[in-house]
């Protein structure tokens, strides 16, 4: 099974994503992308992955195109604010969906507010793809 998990900068919420469906399931290949690839992680999304058990520091942020010649059986937006526009993937794919998270790398506020808001994110990311896994991929 091939995911695809899309983005826009893929350094913060989709890495996060990316994370934890690989930590669910070993045998998923699974990747990550963005339309406008920052070219690196947001260090406070590697940081809430790590106080989670999940080390992400090592993903690469990507571009959407290295992956458009693939075929995806699924291909998952994270994008979710409405002031965002979610990118759209023009590959092979079986099945879009878009599980849309807030941003936290524009929270504004104090460092804790922030961190707090990392924290939160990751939380609905973890519980939310673990739901689409259960739903969709696992296989007993």
């Amino acid at each position: 099974m091939k995911i695809l998990i899309l983005c826009t900068g893929n350094s913060c919420r989709s890495q996060m994503a990316h994370g934890f469906l690989q930590s669910f399931d070993s045998k998923l290949t699974v990747c990550s992308a963005g339309t406008e690839a920052s070219g690196r992680l947001n260090l406070k999304a590697v940081a809430a992955m790590q106080e989670a058990g999940i080390d992400i520091s090592q993903h690469t942020s990507d571009s959407v195109a290295k992956y458009l010649d693939e075929t995806w059986d699924y291909v998952i937006t994270v994008c979710g604010g409405a002031n965002e526009s979610c990118p759209a993937f023009i590959g092979k794919v079986k099945n879009r969906l878009h599980i849309g998270f807030d941003d936290p790398s524009h929270a504004i506020g104090s460092e804790e507010f922030i961190w707090s808001e990392f924290i939160r994110v990751r939380n609905e990311i973890k519980e939310r793809f673990y739901d689409f896994y259960l739903t969709n991929l696992k296989i007993d």
